[in-house]
């Protein structure tokens, strides 16, 4: 395609014909990732077919309007905003004590608490390098496989769990996806997870695993109501959810400086970055009034930016109004929320071991010597170590066994974050040898 100014630079108007279907690119890359945190949360918290169609579409009207917020009010950048997947470990371990509205509430105050610290990113980066930060994606990773593991073989609780139907379905979609991944390029690359998922869904209906009554009983039209599941707060769920917010300030930092280098070869400003991970926070309050996970920028979306040039905020924006217009219709949410589990885990295997892959990658940005190795041991030890066996802290306060038992992201947050500021850093080679023996 021939390159126009108005597609390859941040601001203009390029014609619907080139903008719609760059639009719709970054809403199929991001779709699937968008919709399976709530699909783990609602089955997990077993919470009803119809609420959980309310979830789904809520979901895609609430990441329409804030990346219409991230492009306009924000960082002013190409950036796509979804429900993050990094909070979903938290967010299990609160629901399991005080149900999704003890997660909305906690989200709700996590969300203003972001916001307050994109005024001061700047100096509170230098806490946060790519030792911590890939520390922290990596445990995120680490810790929601097994989570894609069971839905691969039909969900926690189903009857038919292992079935060999069920393994069918999830090997199916996984095989679809590392194919397209694999052998493809563009379009069908980089909607690979969807096209899958799309292909499991297809093959499950002759097996007899989807029930089309949900979406016959669905209304044709409705906006998405706030407050329809309720706010609680509890100390302990706002301290755990609050340290997945600082993670999720450090990673928007990092999505945006990825946005400016990877597509128009500069470094983001102190304005930008400050102003997106406010608008992050202000997003994710917002999305917890709607029922919805913390909303987050998509990184997958920053590497199409990257890949095709198109920084054009006009182009992703339509695909934005796509998605607040599919989450005024219940029917696009019944169709996603009876989807088996077995299908969406099959993409979920992939799109957990992706975070594990960039957790990799961030912690190895720099040799793992003496200091840095003890630091990503010592965090993913107990981080996984004591979320393996949470019955180690039953003699600590209730709290404490909520914040530092659920999940052991907040523990290798806490842990990577404190070794880094008290381990003095090796500044030779030499050091870095001395300290490894």
């Amino acid at each position: 395609m021939e390159k126009k100014s108005s597609v390859y630079e941040l601001e203009g108007v390029p014609p619907l014909k080139e903008a719609i279907p760059l639009g719709m690119q970054h809403v199929l890359a991001m779709f699937a990732g968008n919709i399976t945190p709530i699909m783990v949360i609602a089955g997990a918290l077993s919470i009803s077919v119809q609420d959980r169609t309310f979830l789904i579409q809520a979901s895609m009207f609430i990441a329409g309007v804030v990346t219409l917020l991230q492009l306009y009010f924000g960082a002013k950048l190409p950036i796509v905003m979804g429900t993050s997947s990094g909070f979903i470990g938290t967010s299990l371990a609160i629901g399991a004590k005080y149900g999704l509205a003890g997660i909305l509430g906690a989200s709700l105050i996590g969300g203003v608490f972001e916001g307050v610290l994109g005024f001061f990113i700047k100096p509170l980066r230098k806490f946060f390098p790519p030792l911590v930060t890939g520390t922290v994606v990596l445990t995120i990773g680490l810790s929601l496989i097994p989570i894609g593991v069971r839905s691969f073989g039909g969900g926690s609780g189903a009857a038919d769990f292992g079935s060999l139907s069920n393994l069918f379905l999830g090997t199916v979609v996984l095989v679809t996806i590392l194919m397209l991944k694999q052998f493809t390029k563009g379009f069908s690359s980089a909607s690979a997870i969807l096209i899958g998922i799309i292909v499991g869904y297809l093959i499950a209906i002759p097996m007899g695993k989807v029930d089309f009554g949900t979406v016959q009983g669905a209304g044709w039209f409705s906006f998405p109501t706030p407050l329809k599941f309720g706010l609680a707060f509890h100390w302990d769920a706002i301290v755990a959810m609050g340290v997945m917010y600082i993670v999720t300030a450090v990673e928007t930092v990092g999505d945006i400086s990825g946005i400016t280098m990877g597509g128009l070869k500069r470094d983001a400003t102190d304005k930008e970055l400050s102003s997106g991970v406010i608008m992050d926070g202000i997003g994710s309050s917002l999305a917890a009034l709607f029922g919805v996970l913390p909303n987050t920028s998509f990184s997958q979306n920053v590497g199409i930016v990257a890949l095709t040039g198109v920084v054009n905020r006009f182009a992703i924006a339509t695909g934005a109004i796509f998605l607040i217009i599919a989450g005024l219709f219940p029917k696009v949410g019944a169709l996603i929320s009876i989807m088996p589990s077995s299908v969406l885990g099959g993409a979920a295997i992939i799109m957990f071991s992706m975070i594990t892959i960039s957790g990799i990658n961030l912690v190895t940005q720099e040799p793992l010597d003496g200091r840095n190795g003890i630091i990503l041991a010592t965090a993913l030890a107990l981080g996984l170590g004591m979320s393996s066996v949470p019955e180690i802290l039953v003699n600590m306060p209730e709290g404490i066994r909520l914040l530092f038992g659920g999940s052991g992201i907040v523990i290798a947050a806490t842990v990577a974050l404190v070794l880094n500021i008290v381990f003095p850093k090796t500044s030779t080679p030499e050091k870095a040898k001395e300290s490894a023996v």
